[in-house]
This record gives C-alpha cells, sequence and structure tokens, in this order.
C-alpha cells in the first residue's frame, strides 16, 4: 500500500501503481494527487523496479478532476499563489519527468485531467471496456494538464482538434487505431500489462532509462541537439560497466542477458 487512494504492489521488476477511488472512476483529488506523487517518486528509487504499470481500480482509469468534492484550499505561501500552472502543471509533470517505462493499463473510463495522464505514459495497453474523451470544452475550460501538448504529438493536430473541439466518447478500437492506444489487451488487461512491461525490463536498466530521457529531450530539439544528447546519452549508459560487458557476453554465446544496472 501507497496510502488510502493509491496502492502499490510490486510483481518481479514491475511496479503496479492503482488509483483507488472506484466510488469516484478515480477522480482527481488532492489526496490522490499526493499520494501518487509519493508513489511514483517511491518507485523511481528502488533500483529493483525497472518499468511501472499505471492503472484504475473498478470501472475506470480516471476520470478527470473530481468536481463533486470540496473546493481545493487557497494556497499556504506566496510563491505556491504566484505559481502561474496551479495544480496543473505538477500533474502533468509527474509522468513527463518520470524516467522509467510507464505503461498505463487503460480498463475504463479516461477523461480530463485523468485522459492527460494516460497520454503522460509512454505506451498504452487497453481493455475493451476503454474509452477516452477529453471533456474540458464541456466544462467551459480550454484543454489542461498538458493535454494541448501531448495530444498532438500522439496523434497529429487535426485528430487532437477533432477530439478537443467534439468533446467526443472515443472507443476502444478507435482509440487504438488512433494511436491513443498501442495495443489492446488478449486476456486479463493488467497480466497483459505486466507481460509487456517486462519486454522492457529484460534490458539493462540504465540503458532503458536513459533510452526515455532521449527520446523526451529530443521531441523538441533540432539534429544537432538531439545528435548531441544521444552522444550523452550513450556516455551515461556506458557507466553501467558490467551490464556493457554482460551484454556483449550475452551476444557472443547466444544467450539471454542477465542485467544489473551496474
Amino acid at each position: 500500500m501507497a496510502g488510502e487512494t493509491v496502492n502499490y504492489e510490486v510483481r518481479d521488476a514491475v511496479a503496479i501503481v492503482t488509483l483507488n477511488r472506484p466510488e469516484k472512476l478515480n477522480a482527481i483529488n488532492e489526496d490522490l494527487r499526493r499520494d501518487l506523487a509519493t508513489t511514483l517518486g517511491k518507485a523511481r528509487d528502488d533500483d529493483g523496479v525497472r518499468a511501472v504499470v499505471l492503472t484504475g481500480a473498478g470501472r475506470g482509469f480516471c476520470s478527470g478532476a473530481d468536481l463533486t468534492g470540496p473546493l481545493p484550499e487557497a494556497p499556504s505561501d506566496q510563491n505556491a499563489r504566484l505559481d502561474e500552472m496551479g495544480w496543473v502543471g505538477p500533474w502533468a509533470r509527474l509522468f513527463h519527468d518520470f524516467d522509467k517505462p510507464l505503461i498505463g493499463a487503460i480498463n475504463g473510463v479516461c477523461a480530463g485531467a485523468g485522459m492527460s495522464a494516460a497520454l503522460g505514459c509512454d505506451v498504452r495497453i487497453g481493455s475493451a471496456a476503454a474509452r477516452f474523451k477529453t471533456t474540458f470544452v464541456e466544462r467551459n475550460l480550454s484543454p489542461d494538464s498538458g493535454m494541448s501538448w501531448l495530444l498532438p504529438r500522439i496523434v497529429g493536430y487535426a485528430k487532437a482538434a477533432d477530439l478537443i473541439f467534439t468533446s467526443r466518447m472515443v472507443e476502444a478500437d478507435e482509440a487504438l487505431s488512433l494511436g491513443l492506444l498501442n495495443r489492446l489487451a488478449e486476456g486479463e488487461l493488467i497480466e497483459a500489462a505486466v507481460d509487456y512491461a517486462q519486454q522492457m525490463t529484460q534490458w539493462p536498466p540504465l540503458a532503458v532509462r536513459m533510452a526515455k530521457k532521449v527520446l523526451r529531450n529530443n521531441q523538441d530539439a533540432d539534429l544537432e541537439h538531439a545528435l548531441k544528447y544521444e552522444s550523452v546519452g550513450l556516455g551515461i549508459s556506458r557507466r553501467a560497466v558490467n551490464d556493457s560487458k554482460e551484454s556483449a557476453a550475452s551476444f557472443r554465446e547466444k544467450r539471454k542477458g542477465i542485467y544489473t544496472g551496474t
């Protein structure tokens, strides 16, 4: 357990993080934001965890911000009051800045800031019940929590505009065709997501984390800067000297490598 609103479990090298407000379709309140930040920090700092599956309890992945509870209290200090991003910036950065593979296991409704959380994952696998809805314009809001940056990069500008301006529901099959989902689960969702994650955890962990950093950094870089950062990534990956030796040895011996991150 990580907190009342987030559950935490580790299977081999894969952490399963479950948003746990099923009675509210895992809508985001202050407790959930805090517990999720703590939980992802725990997964990041544990070298035994090499990938994370993020999912929701019950019928939904995350229905967005909780509009039924009490309004958030005003920030207690001036710096927080001056923060132009409010809570939506830190919410988006939770996922974007997490430097291990993050797999969204979309088990049901995924809306608003909950959809932004799913988009912030590196890849997404869904059940047949997965449904996406941008929601914001219905609430007299423009997109927030990173959606305006993430969605066009995943589906393209015109398709992002379609989903945001119409606020229509996208079912699992269409989500797969648009790229909102990378794959649909065959059988039980969490088992499929863990199996997917384990395809990533079999490789040298420092190289995988650095690969994510390079991908994230180079989304908006020009070629010259992208190539320079790739070079930085190569140097950092090679700091895991034992894994470099094991990679070469396992290739020569035609066997699966055993990597420790050292």
